[in-house]
This record gives C-alpha cells, structure tokens and sequence, in this order.
C-alpha cells in the first residue's frame, strides 16, 4: 500500500498541470459544499441565540389565552378570575422538577398607562417587575452599583427600586442614580441599586423586521419593585409569572412545560392558561426551514462533485493507455491482477483525497469570505471537515474502479506489443 501511495504521488507530480485540472472539479465541490454547510451552522447558531438570547437557560412561563400565541396583559385585559397566587407547595415542587437549577415567582406589568419621574424627567413604557430574592440570580442579572434588594426590603414594606442600565440612561441621564427618589402613581421610591444582565445578549440584527424584534422591545428599559409592595401599585392577590432556570439549553422546553404542568394543577379559568415559552422550538422550526432551503443549494453544489469524479475517471483511463506497455511488462514478470487493480485505485483515491484537502482550506476561506462581505455568521464543522476528505477519497475509489478493471484486465502480450 505504502508503494502504491509513493508511486501515485509520483504521477501526480510527473503531471503536475493535468493533475491540478482533473482534481479543480472536486476542489470547487468540496469548497462549495464546505461554505454552504459552514453558513447553516452559523446561521443556525444565530437563529437559536437570537431567540433563547443571553445563554442562561432561563425560561418564563406566563399567561396565555388558550389557543393564542400572545402573553396575556391585565394592564387591558384585566385580572382573570379562577387564577390564584403561586404557593410554597407549588414554589418547593418546581424546585425539585428535574433539569430544574432555580426558580423566581414575580409580578409583571407593561407600563403604558403611567411613566415614572425624575424631576422633570419622564419614562413611559418600560416593564414593572414586582420581584422576590432570588429573581436576579435566577435570571443572571448581576448588580452594576449599589445593591440588590436585602430580606429587611420585604419585610418592612420598604418604596425602594432597582432599575436597569436603560432606566437609569434614560431618566438620569447621566448623573448618578443611587439615592436618589423616583415618582410613579404618586409614591415616591428611592434607587437602591442598578442591575444589568450578566451574560448580555446582543441579537445580531440584519433586517427591520430584526430591529423592531429585538432591539425596541428592549429599549425603554426595566424597573424592579420588591413584591411586597406591589399591591401599592396594582393589585392584590394577582397571577403571577415564574421564571425557570434549566440545566442545559436542551431541557428548556420540557422544564418550560413541566413548570406550566403544575402552575395550572390550581387553576380554574378554562380559557386562560400558563405556558412555558417554547423558544427552543421556535429556532429549532426556523433552523429547519433554513436547512431544507440550503439542501438545495448542497445538491446542487455535489453536481460539481460528480462532474469531478468523471474528469478522474477519464484522465485515469488516459493513464491506463498511456502506461499500458508498463503494465505489460509488470504482467510479464508475474504482477497478480489484485497489484494492478490496487495500484490505480490508489492512485485515484490519494488525486481526490488530495483536491478534497485542498477544497477543505478553500471552502473555509470562501466561508470567512462571505462571512466578512455579508456579516452573515459562519461556524465550521470539524467532523464534516473529515466527513468531506473522506468522501473525495470515496469518489475516487468509485470513479477510478472502471479504469482499475480495465488495466487489471490487460492481456500482457497484448500491452507489451501496445505502441
């Protein structure tokens, strides 16, 4: 085998031109097919971050109607009937679920109707948070200046907040927040503290549509109240939302509905139901959409494949007439037909290992290539890297196996007397 391999790198380099042009058909497929597939991963990745965001697993499980998509806002809506507070019992189970590594049980309002106020400085819009204890570390916000809310906040009913780094931007602008007092509905809060996300998710945002998504959603900022004194704000006794951190990305959706499993054992209005959000199966249908539309452009891609397989097959059956005499005197001096099979088979499968190795480094500079000219992400696969090196090699095998036949198959005084 080790001769045959030194023999067929020997041709190779004896025909360096001929060789380079019999292999361009499966550099060019392997390249292609390299960047298409390096381009669904990315994007992949990008669909799957875009929707779960920061990595931390977290998801919430909220109110639904029954058969809509859309969360359930009593800001306009109203509070439902049947739909009472969670209990301890409740908390303790969601703690035990499986996959399950934390929980919070909070309030939470879209703020349309009323803004807070600094001074002469209002915000509207922004998210009310009524909060417990462990909502920060659950949800992986970490505190940025002053501090987070203490077990004396909740018990001695105290008006203080917590703001984001948009809130504070936005109704401070500039100057330093903690200590100072903020107004919303008549009662006065004092800052205590400015969180922001530990992980910080950034979608990548490449449409319009991805900006009004991601970024708007996102922009007016948070403001978290400690959860005994909600009722100050809103209302006794009001459903509330649990957020759910997940061992890994992959158990989100089964914790996500295993949690809304046993939020719903107590609740009794038929049309108003939690869910967990499902952002896992929303990228994974998205990543499928993108991989049935890039399998296409893999075909089409594999077309270059097997019109490099056919330029092997010929220039291998060039070589054969070409060294038929060669194969007539190996023949002569007792060369079994197994030893010249093997020989042009190998000589075949290191050509398109070769243009394989080469349509590797090719398809991972078109890839970065792309990536710089489109923004579009890229991720290349280790293992198809193999996968592809190994195919070329297996083109080879089947496209030199004719040509191999045909040489075995010589008559040896026939070869020898071949001019």
């Amino acid at each position: 085998m080790i001769e045959n391999i030194r023999l067929s790198f020997q041709g190779i380099w004896s025909h360096k031109l001929r060789s380079v042009l019999t292999m361009l058909g499966i550099i060019i497929g392997i390249a292609s097919i390299i960047s298409i597939v390096s381009t669904i991963k990315g994007t992949n990745e990008q669909i799957k971050q875009n929707l779960i965001g920061s990595g931390n697993n977290v998801v919430r499980i909220q109110l639904y109607q029954q058969d809509a998509d859309y969360v359930y806002d009593p800001t306009y809506e109203g509070i439902p009937d049947g739909i009472p507070t969670l209990s301890d019992e409740t908390y303790s189970q969601i703690l035990e679920l499986p996959d399950v590594e934390g929980a919070s049980v909070y309030n939470r309002r879209q703020n349309y109707n009323n803004s807070f106020y600094y001074g002469n400085t209002e915000l509207s819009g922004c998210e009310v948070y009524g909060i417990d204890n462990t909502y920060f570390s659950t949800c992986g916000y970490k505190v940025k200046r002053g501090r987070s809310f203490v077990p004396k906040d909740f018990q001695d009913f105290r008006p203080v907040a917590v703001i984001d780094s948009n809130t504070a931007k936005l109704l401070f602008q500039g100057e330093e927040p903690i200590g100072k007092t903020i107004e919303y509905d008549s009662i006065a809060l004092v800052v205590i503290g400015v969180v922001e996300e530990d992980s910080k998710f950034e979608p990548v945002i490449n449409t319009l549509e991805d900006y009004f998504t991601y970024a708007q959603s996102n922009s007016a900022g948070k403001v978290f109240l400690p959860n005994s004194i909600w009722p100050m704000f809103f209302s006794y006794d009001e459903p509330q939302e649990a957020a759910v951190r997940a061992a890994s990305t992959e158990a989100m959706s089964t914790v996500g509905k295993s949690v809304a499993d046993l939020m719903n054992a107590t609740n009794t209005n038929g049309s108003i139901v939690y869910k967990g959000e499902d952002t896992l199966q929303k990228a994974k249908d998205l990543q499928d959409l993108s991989n049935a539309t890039n399998q296409q452009l893999i075909w089409i891609a594999s077309i270059s494949l097997l019109v490099g397989g056919i330029g092997v097959m010929n220039i291998m059956l060039v070589s054969v007439t070409e060294r038929t005499r060669e194969i007539g005197l190996k023949k002569a001096i007792g060369a079994k037909k197994r030893r010249i099979l093997w020989q042009f088979l190998t000589e075949a499968a290191v050509l398109t290992s070769l243009g394989g190795l080469i349509g590797v480094g090719a398809g991972i500079g078109l890839s970065e290539l792309i990536s710089t000219l489109t923004k579009a992400p890229v991720s290349i696969s280790i293992p198809f890297i193999f996968l592809s090196v190994l195919f070329s090699m297996i083109i080879g095998i089947i496209f030199g196996l004719l040509p191999s036949v045909k040489a075995a198959n010589l008559n040896p005084i026939d070869a020898l007397r071949h001019e």
